[in-house]
């Protein structure tokens, strides 16, 4: 009952809609007469036969036979008679069984199947929405944004100028309006002025006019946009822009930073504040082979051992946890604490393979992101590319396909510390991540992934780090949206932070069971405005506790979910 306004709006609006009121009239006029009149002939032929019927009679015999009900009840016994019941058949299985269905279709069903779809695709918020996220383009950097979004129960919605694909994104669970993205209406109707945030993660181009568009209704809300060229960047924040990322670059220079190359400084990953999250290897280091608590780093430099990576598997470590040779080292410290640590280590250099090139396959964009942030380091490096029309100059290139041995053996890869393979393409990174890890067992092998879905398939395939676009970029526009200066440029670590739960008040750090309960950290705790970096287990918390945590993004939604809550 709840459609049938929906259902009398969609038939009598419109032109067409009043051409078909005027058609359904005519059928029921035709009809109508087309049953009088076979009631008619019935009583004469009736008549003709010796037989008396009432009027009643007639109508029911004509309506009987046009269904094709066929009762027998009533019948010609004359030639005549019969054929004209064969007439009166004939009629009603056209007006009947097939012009009745397709009107009932038409003029019923369809408009009832509109009034449903258009219930499940709002175009437009209630007035009173607000402190929601406006998001233009539905892909694989948005679909990991709207999980986090979920986990954290931020309102968001999603613009979508297809109905077909809005009701499919409706039915996987997504928050959708159907709209222009182009259109100043579109996002009037989406309470745009009390929004927090407008996401663009269209093409250049578009993200341009989407930012246009939507700085013609407001000025104040903030508007994040990704773009694919530095030469849209002042473009981009020319037309309004409030932040623009270059997800490309940042992935480059994410790779090459988690890459074992040269010395065992330590990289930063990731900073909240005052507090400083850095990785380092350990190759070649005194530490290999001793356990945490005999490498005692937090007392000699103040730096918390908070993971271990091993082969692209991050683990938390205890106490007695060996530190093997391919270990990488996650640090939570200071700046102070981390340049202590540096002092000492980074006079220690990778074993046997200072000075020889980091490999790093595909001269796209990503690839010479990465390149630029080895020469900043000072790290050699060679890029194999299929096509010599990518080469930059300055850059060592070494042309062909990096599945082909001899390819490789010009890329000196049998003495490479590392190879990053950046490609865009996702199947084509799996295999070259399997081809390298038969040929280097011992090889640091980094990749990209375009897909979150990729992520685990290629560390299967041998990679130790990977870099998802979907994951990055999410986080980055998550951050942006709390206000925040956190930066975590590892796949699947976050920094995440929260007031403290109330079932945790009064509780220390030991007693909550935050690490054993859902696999995460706590890295530092913020109390009257001053940080604590690495407090100590016997730490109470209190009331207005703020703490920051790190863990894997499946540990920070069983925090959510398991204690937060």
């Amino acid at each position: 009952m709840k459609y049938l306004p929906s259902i009398f709006t969609t038939v009598f609006s419109g032109k067409m809609g009043k051409q078909n009121v005027r058609l359904l009239l005519r059928y029921i006029f035709v009809l109508a007469l087309l049953i009088s009149f076979y009631s008619i002939i019935f009583h004469y032929l009736m008549a003709a036969e010796g037989q008396k019927h009432s009027w009643i009679t007639g109508f029911y015999w004509v309506l009987v036979v046009m269904s094709t009900l066929g009762f027998g009840d009533i019948t010609f016994t004359s030639d005549v008679g019969r054929l004209f019941s064969i007439i009166v058949l004939a009629s009603g299985v056209i007006f009947l069984l097939i012009l009745l269905p397709f009107i009932f279709i038409k003029f019923f069903f369809a408009p009832w199947m509109d009034a449903q779809a258009k219930s499940r695709a709002p175009r437009e918020l209630p007035p009173d929405t607000a402190g929601h996220v406006i998001i233009t383009n539905y892909d694989a950097v948005t679909t990991s944004l709207i999980e986090k979004l979920t986990s954290y129960k931020q309102n968001y919605v999603v613009i979508v100028d297809n109905l077909h694909r809005t009701l499919e994104l409706y039915d996987l669970g997504v928050y959708v309006a159907l709209g222009s993205i182009d259109d100043p209406q579109t996002y009037k109707r989406l309470q745009v002025q009390n929004a927090a945030l407008v996401v663009a993660t269209n093409s250049d181009q578009v993200n341009t006019n989407v930012t246009f568009t939507v700085r013609e209704m407001s000025e104040r809300v903030p508007i994040f946009v990704t773009a694919d060229s530095p030469h849209s960047v002042d473009i981009l924040t020319m037309a309004g822009s409030s932040h623009v990322l270059l997800l490309y670059d940042m992935i480059g220079k994410s790779l090459a930073s988690l890459t074992i190359a040269g010395d065992c400084k330590s990289n930063v990953i990731g900073r909240y504040e005052d507090l400083i999250i850095a990785q380092a290897p350990v190759i070649g280091t005194p530490l290999e082979g001793k356990t945490i608590m005999e490498s005692d780093l937090r007392k000699l430099y103040g730096l918390s051992v908070v993971g271990i990576w091993e082969r692209g598997k991050f683990t938390l470590p205890r106490p007695d946890t060996i530190i093997d040779r391919t270990s990488v080292l996650v640090f939570a410290g200071s700046a102070k604490a981390l340049d202590a640590y540096d002092e000492v280590y980074s006079f220690y250099h990778i074993c046997k393979i200072a000075g020889d090139p980091v490999i790093i396959i595909g001269g796209g964009r990503v690839g010479l992101a990465a390149a630029a942030r080895f020469r900043e380091r000072e790290i050699p490096y060679l890029i194999i590319e299929k096509n010599s029309k990518k080469a930059r100059p300055g850059d060592n290139y070494v042309f062909g396909d990096a599945a082909d041995i001899n390819t490789l053996e010009k890329a000196w890869f049998e003495k490479a510390p590392a190879a990053l393979i950046t490609p865009h393409d996702d199947a084509t990174n799996i295999y070259l991540t399997k081809y390298l890890r038969s040929l280097r067992p011992d090889m640091q092998i980094l990749s990209r992934a375009s897909a979150d879905r990729n992520v685990s398939t290629l560390h299967r395939a041998g990679a130790d780090f990977v870099i998802s676009n979907a994951s990055l970029g999410a986080n980055i526009i998550f951050n942006f949206l709390r206000n925040e200066d956190t930066l975590l440029l590892t796949e699947g670590l976050n920094i995440f932070h929260l007031k403290a739960p109330e079932s945790l008040v009064g509780k220390t750090l030991l007693e909550s069971g935050i690490r054993e309960r859902t696999g995460c950290t706590v890295i530092a705790i913020s109390r009257d405005g001053k940080m604590s970096i690495n407090p100590e287990a016997k730490t109470v918390i209190k009331e207005d506790d703020e703490l920051v945590l790190i863990g894997t993004f499946d540990a920070e939604k069983s925090f959510l979910r398991e204690i937060k809550t």
